[in-house]
């Protein structure tokens, strides 16, 4: 397999030559990199560093044979070579102890300082994380997970260099292993470094990754750019020297240099255009760097005038800038005997931007002011992919606040199954379940986060691994509505509570109308199936189901239904007419679901005298006899039903209970206590306001099973100490507490 020379390689080469010369000696490539920028009391910080590292990874080596401490120093250099800062280049130094030794994040907080811990810490995350999908899309969202989770640009940075290295190391894997690594780079992290406009990182990511990949292809190619370049050698030289003559002519300050289109997008061009390499006509270009952005307009106006233009071959993203901040003008020229050539033109600024991207700010050191100014065009270039969080006037500092931000909307979690799903930020692990299946949603009792039980309402966060927990007899809870976020969530807990309210409704106005049928002396069975479908066809619905759920909801009344349903048969009897008084009462057992509501005016519970009013939006509400909303209903008699409680009911049932209490500390703790020793649960307590008195009053909302059960635990809470006084409440028709009626 034919070796490449890309950025970095040579200097990396160099350390694997010399291994005992020390990363901090005067001649070093660390060291001669480090001087180019840095102050010597930073380098002497950084040797601290590299001599602390060299510790913790004494006799260990990789599998290159080369020691350990080779790969920390050859990212170094990498991050050196963008001037990175010195946090960051300690990072790159210690980013590999925490995982691979005993020291700890601590450790190196105490050591080196908080910034240097967080950006190792950031990384040794990064590294847990394995890439599993084949997915296109998983890894798209693989890649905004990992840029999500580093909060500090810097991270990823790091993370790029040590994959780079480990790419021009990647000989001493075993091959299967090499492609998975290739594959995994050329998926996830070279399209990272594109996107943050580091171009040379970017570009020799793809080619290492299509070295392993595609071993022949990768030969191929290169040999036929071998053959290319010995053929256009003096067209190149000709065509060079033509545009600095003509840029000189029309006095244009620029820098003009031939360039070569890398191998992986050479191979990408061909596989996506069908196109041979031979009319692959851009493997040569040129590249223009003027002083500022009018020359940029200026020399391509001299270029036109040197050569044709292709009108269709000219983008320009000065005026439009690409999403990672590359800023140039693109055209493709008519040059001699008919060749194609394309020409990059930019000022010196772009230029730096478009080989360093996000690191080029450590490139401009010459001011203040011109750091200010790099910072104001840097939000407008990268505005939808960095975010700038506070103005600084050190340029080593630049970055300590400039926090990635790419997809601030949304979270990146795995399933169980390594799959990575994207919700938007403040998703719960309702909005996971239903992501994951609708089934799944409904039936969702629990959740583990991170292998640790959490609320179902628990927001997520970047990287979190969720495993919901299900129940057979699980079903959605309308309280659900009031915290998740996604439509989907939302849409199936409706429809299943829609559809669970119209199955209970169907069961109560079933019952309803076999009691309206027995009042008239028949039997229900006796009701054949042709009469039903008759009614439906009346009614204009669908099915039974429908008009048994009306009736439940108290959309139809069930005496009417009654009467025209034996209007169809032949034994119906006219006398019957008067039915509404004859009805037999309506047992109320308590576990009728959504069909049948229990009033929070009044809280009704078992041992109360009851009335039940039809609701066509809530279906049969019950209330008890003496309830102030009685009064209002009154004047609509035939939506009043008699009902009565089952006996033997062992469902709890919610009342309210006001207390005035001595106000000490302590009291509400007694009282709960109190209420749980009498077999009792709290579903809801409030304290009225302190107004400086001796007393205040607590509301309670308490689970019993009936009206003895109720005077249980008031007697019980009467023998606590400084209970002043206990009352069942009922509310009013406005929603304030009544005046207390005693138990």
């Amino acid at each position: 397999m034919p070796k490449t020379a890309p950025l970095f390689q040579a200097e990396s080469l160099k350390l694997k030559q010399a291994p005992m010369l020390p990363a901090d000696s005067e001649d070093s490539a660390l060291s001669l990199r480090l001087k180019q920028y840095l102050k010597s009391q930073d380098i002497d910080q950084i040797w601290e560093g590299y001599r602390y590292a060299y510790q913790a990874h004494d006799g260990v080596v990789r599998k290159t044979g080369e020691p350990y401490i080779i790969h920390p120093v050859s990212v170094a250099c990498v991050l050196a070579d963008l001037h990175m800062d010195v946090p960051t280049i300690l990072a790159a130094l210690l980013h590999d102890v925490v995982e691979d030794t005993l020291i700890t994040t601590g450790d190196i907080k105490e050591k080196f300082g908080e910034q240097v811990a967080e950006l190792v810490d950031g990384v040794t995350k990064l590294d847990k994380i394995e890439f599993q999908s084949e997915s296109q899309a998983q890894a798209e969202n693989f890649r905004k997970m990992l840029l999500a989770m580093s909060q500090d640009v810097r991270v990823i940075l790091v993370k790029l260099a040590d994959r780079l290295h480990n790419m021009q190391t990647l000989e001493a894997m075993k091959p299967e292993k090499q492609k998975l690594i290739a594959k995994e780079t050329l998926e996830i992290y070279a399209p990272i470094a594109n996107r943050l406009g580091l171009n040379a990182i970017y570009q020799t990511l793809e080619d290492l990754s299509f070295q392993y990949l595609y071993p022949m292809r990768f030969n191929a190619i290169s040999k036929a750019i071998m053959a290319a370049r010995g053929n256009r050698k003096e067209v190149v030289s000709k065509i060079l020297e033509s545009i600095k003559q003509q840029l000189a002519s029309m006095s244009i300050d620029a820098e003009v240099s031939g360039r070569e289109k890398h191998l992986y997008s050479i191979y990408r061009k061909m596989t996506s255009k069908a196109t041979p390499f031979s009319q692959v006509y851009d493997i040569y270009g040129f590249r223009v760097v003027v002083k500022d952005l009018p020359s940029c307009y200026y020399a391509l106006g001299a270029l036109h005038a040197l050569y044709k233009p292709i009108s269709t071959k000219f983008k320009d993203y000065i005026a439009v800038p690409k999403a990672n901040g590359y800023q140039s003008l693109h055209t493709t020229l008519l040059g001699p005997f008919g060749t194609p050539i394309e020409v990059q033109i930019r000022s010196s600024a772009m230029h730096n931007i478009a080989d360093a991207g996000v690191a080029a700010h450590w490139l401009y050191k010459s001011s203040d002011a011109q750091l200010t100014a790099l910072q104001q065009q840097t939000h407008q270039w990268l505005q939808r992919l960095l975010e700038i969080q506070s103005e600084s006037t050190d340029s080593l500092d630049f970055l300590e606040h400039f926090k990635i931000d790419l997809f601030p909307d949304e979270v990146y979690v795995f399933t169980p199954k390594g799959k990575i799903l994207a919700l938007p930020k403040g998703a719960t692990a309702v909005d996971f379940a239903y992501a994951v299946h609708s089934g799944i949603g409904n039936a969702c009792v629990a959740v583990r986060i991170n292998q640790e039980l959490a609320p179902l309402r628990t927001e997520l966060h970047n990287g979190d691994h969720v495993e919901i927990i299900t129940g057979a007899l699980a079903k959605p809870n309308p309280a659900w509505l009031n915290y998740v976020i996604t439509g989907r969530a939302r849409a199936h807990i409706r429809h299943f509570l829609k559809s669970q309210q119209s199955t209970e409704s169907g069961h109560l106005g079933e019952r309803m109308l076999n009691q309206a049928l027995r009042a008239l002396h028949v039997e229900p069975n006796s009701i054949e199936d042709v009469h039903w479908q008759k009614l439906i066809r009346d009614y204009g619905l669908k099915t039974k189901e429908e008009i048994l759920s009306d009736i439940g909801l108290g959309k139809r009344q069930n005496v009417m239904v009654a009467h025209q349903l034996l209007a169809m048969t032949d034994d119906h009897v006219e006398k019957h007419t008067k039915l509404a008084k004859s009805l037999d009462t309506i047992t109320i057992r308590g576990t009728e679901g959504m069909a049948v509501q229990f009033a929070k005016c009044c809280r009704p519970i078992p041992g109360d005298p009851i009335l039940g009013f039809i609701n066509k939006d809530k279906g049969l509400v019950i209330h008890t006899h003496d309830c102030p909303s009685v009064r209002k209903f009154k004047l609509d008699p035939d939506k009043w039903l008699d009902v009565e409680w089952e006996p033997e009911s062992e469902r709890l049932f919610k009342t309210n209970l006001n207390l005035t209490v001595a106000n000490q500390p302590g009291m509400l703790a007694k009282i709960a206590s109190g209420i749980a020793e009498a077999g009792s649960n709290i579903d809801n307590v409030s304290v009225e306001e302190s107004d400086g008195s001796a007393y205040a009053n607590i509301y309670f909302t308490v689970q019993v099973r009936n009206r003895i059960h109720l005077a249980d635990l008031m007697r019980s809470l009467r023998k606590i100490p400084d209970v002043v006084r206990i009352n069942r409440a009922k509310i009013s028709v406005t929603g304030s507490t009544a005046k207390p009626t005693n138990q």
